[in-house]
């Protein structure tokens, strides 16, 4: 298969932010900005380096109230290495010394090349070709090669090679109140024996400390070099000196070893950092170890598409694997929204896992299980919560970090007013509803029944019990209520005139509930009798309990308008409508109303308008049929038509302020009008590339809406639902999208073949001592066997069997 690479020609101020994060490398344990090796933050810039799950808690004055945030940390760069010719200071970035720069990420090999001509201010020009990788093979292991040319002078280079822990976090400007100094320098150090020079840091709050060990050696053992330790506090440095003749290549390798005291299997970081870092190969050593792991993650985790897509396609996987690799498997760590490119959302853990969880399931289910881990670890915080507000059970926080506590911010900054406003988006507690989701996903496509033992099913039954405490019984309508929550929409997060927060009876929420209250009966059913009976025992779970869990499933409340359109929430068709046009008129993109209407001294709770998707979140989850017929399962009677009207209510209404919209609106109008669906499928396929949020991505990239445009491909082109122990294939295929191919891992098969076109279907299995799977594929269903395809045409509806390798 063809990778394409990602590519920047010329160098471009305003749009160097937003290539740093898109041309990031990482390998799930760490991630580095495609910043310049001799840049620095200037605005320009913004070098970051994020460990996963290494976070830090400060304390802040903002608009006069005391805040406290815990942020992903930026942990000391890595990368600097700085050049001059003689006489001259550093050369760098800038459109006066900058002749010609071109950037090239490979996503099939992992590694981020780099280009450019300097000119000094006496006319001599420098050219450099560097490569960079951060190791897939051995997620401690990070590598630059640069290589010099003088091309019309000769004389010496000079260079500087160093580790910066003098960085803070300053990437996302509207927390730059906040305080983001998160490093204290612990010790430096240089061993001229071994060539290796060390930092270590710690994190101010959390004592987490980080160490880094380089050695920087000239590839060419017969050039003299002359090299001096700089101890510089919190920045040591090598400095050296190297002659150049005009025309003839010079070479230098930093490689560089990294651990924190987080890190397993070591007795201390700093000791691992340098005794990894002596031990280091060449660049060249590196890179084929490198690509050999990248490799491997191809093979289980591409997706072919004809056309333009294809690149966009890869970019997204290769993202995706770069946060979460076989590494991340070994750690406790959650998935951060913004991925481990920049600060935006301080690298907490939402309920994005809920769209990423699907390309994880089919292709590292073992990934897809740490991360559910990640929220079992973080239980009897979620348990403490819900206790401290009053509930029974378990309520999961809306943003989550180190321990699992809410790390919600108390006050935002709207950017286009300047103020700083209260925040109560902690009340989406939708964040349990996926959590329960993922688990009883993870369980239809792994069977994995020892982890349900261990640790799903009670997290089940303390999601479940919160619903049912915070539910509220009207026994004249034989009703249950949700009050005081937000929705996903999340623009609305009070009534008009409203006292205190939250709306209620949230239709995604309240739906939702039921199907998590259904899910852990069935889970409850998967146990023998007197595994279930211990569990309740431990639990304090008795028959009365899972009788109101049975009871609360069938008798949610959900709103209506009088059409039979699903009210977003109770009350919400009584909002006063927008004038769309106008404001599109007025400001042109309008993704961020809520920002809008408030530097107008208005508020988006008047009006029915939504920041996403909310009710469609249904048709995405539960597709048309499990929404139609949960509904029935309540009560509710919702036809074809009323279910389009609400489609088309919701579409007029919506202004896609999250990337995670076009996503969820591209599922829903699958089956309805696919060219409307290619359509949002190209504006989420974009969405980064393009920046189409106006700034953001430069904060780091939408993980979330670039696992949902491959989960697009995956699963809802071609009607792809693991349900019942059954792997079910239903195409419906846009026509621009003339075919697509994947191979998928479902059931302990890691060779799962899957075809689609206009004209039919076809799945295959890959020849192994593994079980036959059974597989519904146009109304038919089979078991097949390893080393056995099945192929349906749609033209004449023949089905054919073929026993071969796939």
């Amino acid at each position: 298969m063809e990778h394409a690479t990602l590519s920047y020609e010329g160098f471009d101020p305003a749009a160097e932010g937003l290539r740093e994060a898109l041309c990031t490398l990482g390998n799930g344990y760490v991630a580095t900005r495609g910043a310049a090796p001799e840049s620095h933050a200037d605005g320009v810039h913004y070098p970051g380096t994020y460990i996963a799950g290494c976070y830090d808690r400060l304390t802040s004055t903002v608009a006069g109230r005391t805040v406290e945030n815990e942020d992903l940390v930026n942990a000391p760069n890595w990368l600097p290495l700085t050049f001059c010719t003689p006489g001259q200071d550093w050369l760098g970035l800038t459109a006066e010394q900058v002749l010609d720069h071109r950037q090239d990420l490979d996503t099939r090999r992992g590694v981020l090349t780099r280009r450019t001509r300097f000119r000094d201010p006496l006319g001599r020009v420098l050219a450099i070709t560097q490569r960079r990788l951060v190791s897939m093979h051995d997620p401690h292991v990070a590598a630059l090669e640069t290589t010099f040319v003088a091309e019309n002078w000769s004389g010496t280079l000079e260079l500087r090679a160093s580790l910066d822990g003098r960085v803070t976090n300053s990437g996302v400007a509207r927390y730059r109140d906040l305080d983001g100094g998160h490093l204290v320098p612990v010790v430096e150090g240089y061993d001229e024996d071994e060539g290796v020079a060390w930092l270590q840091v710690r994190t101010a709050t959390s004592q987490v400390r980080i160490a880094q060990a380089m050695t920087v050696a000239v590839t060419d053992r017969s050039r003299p070099v002359s090299t001096v330790f700089e101890h510089d506090a919190g920045a040591p440095a090598l400095r050296l000196w190297s002659d150049l003749a005009q025309g003839v290549p010079l070479t230098v390798e930093k490689r560089v070893a990294m651990y924190t005291s987080q890190d397993r299997a070591i007795s201390e970081p700093l000791d691992a950092a340098r005794r990894h870092a002596a031990r280091l190969a060449s660049f060249e050593e590196l890179l084929a170890d490198h690509v050999r792991a990248w490799d491997r993650l191809w093979q289980e985790s591409a997706v072919v598409v004809p056309g333009e897509a294809q690149q966009a396609l890869d970019l997204h996987v290769f993202h995706l694997l770069q946060v979460l690799s076989e590494h991340t498997a070994q750690l406790d760590v959650g998935l951060p929204a913004r991925g481990l490119h920049g600060e935006a959302y301080r690298g907490h853990v939402f309920w994005d896992e809920l769209f990423v969880f699907p390309f994880l399931l089919l292709r590292l289910p073992h990934v897809a299980r740490s991360l559910l881990m990640y929220r079992w670890r973080r239980l009897p915080q979620a348990r403490r919560a819900a206790s401290d507000a009053g509930y029974r059970g378990a309520m999961y926080p809306w943003q989550s970090g180190s321990d699992g506590r809410e790390e919600t911010q108390r006050m935002h900054l709207n950017p286009a007013s300047g103020r700083w406003l209260e925040d109560h988006t902690d009340l989406q507690r939708h964040v349990g509803i996926a959590v329960a989701h993922n688990l009883w996903q993870y369980y239809e496509a792994t069977g994995d029944l020892e982890f349900m033992r261990g640790h799903g099913i009670e997290m089940l039954v303390e999601i479940a019990r919160f619903w049912c405490s915070l539910a509220t019984y009207d026994a004249g309508a034989d009703r249950y209520d949700v009050r005081g929550v937000v929705g996903p929409d999340e623009y609305h997060d009070r009534y008009p005139g409203a006292d205190q927060p939250g709306i209620d009876n949230n239709a995604y929420t309240n739906v939702m509930i039921t199907r998590v209250l259904r899910y852990t009966l069935d889970a409850l059913a998967l146990l023998p009798a007197q595994e279930r009976y211990a569990l309740g025992r431990r639990l304090q779970l008795d028959e009365r309990e899972t009788d109101l869990f049975d009871h609360v499933s069938r008798r949610m409340r959900v709103v209506f308008h009088a059409d039979g359109v699903i009210s977003q929430f109770e009350g919400y068709d009584r909002l006063v409508e927008l004038d769309w046009p106008a404001y599109r008129s007025r400001y042109g993109d309008i993704r961020r109303l809520d920002r809008i209407l408030e530097a107008e001294d208005d508020s988006v709770n008047h009006y029915q308008a939504s920041k996403q998707a909310d009710v469609l979140m249904l048709v995405f989850l539960l597709g048309e049929g499990g929404v139609r017929g949960t509904l029935r399962s309540l009560g509710y009677e919702l036809d074809h038509s009323a279910l389009n009207r609400t489609v088309d209510y919701y579409l007029a209404r919506t202004s896609h302020g999250s990337t995670l919209s076009a996503v969820v609106h591209a599922w829903v109008l699958a089956s309805v009008d696919r060219s409307a669906s290619w359509r949002f499928f190209r504006e989420a396929l974009d969405s980064d590339i393009a920046d189409v949020q106006g700034g953001t991505t430069a904060e780091g990239i939408h993980l979330g809406a670039m696992a949902g445009t491959v989960d697009l491909v995956q699963r809802c082109y071609t009607g792809l639902a693991l349900t019942g122990g059954v792997l079910r294939l239903n195409p419906r295929l846009p026509a621009e999208l003339d075919a697509l191919e994947l191979r998928l891992r479902y059931r302990d098969h890691w060779g799962v073949m899957v075809r689609c076109d206009h004209d039919g279907a076809r799945v295959g299995l890959a020849r192994s001592r593994q079980r036959s799977i059974t597989v519904a594929l146009d109304g038919g269903e089979r078991a097949l066997a390893p080393g056995e395809s099945w192929a349906v045409r749609w033209s004449d509806l023949d089905q054919h069997d073929v026993a071969e390798e796939t």
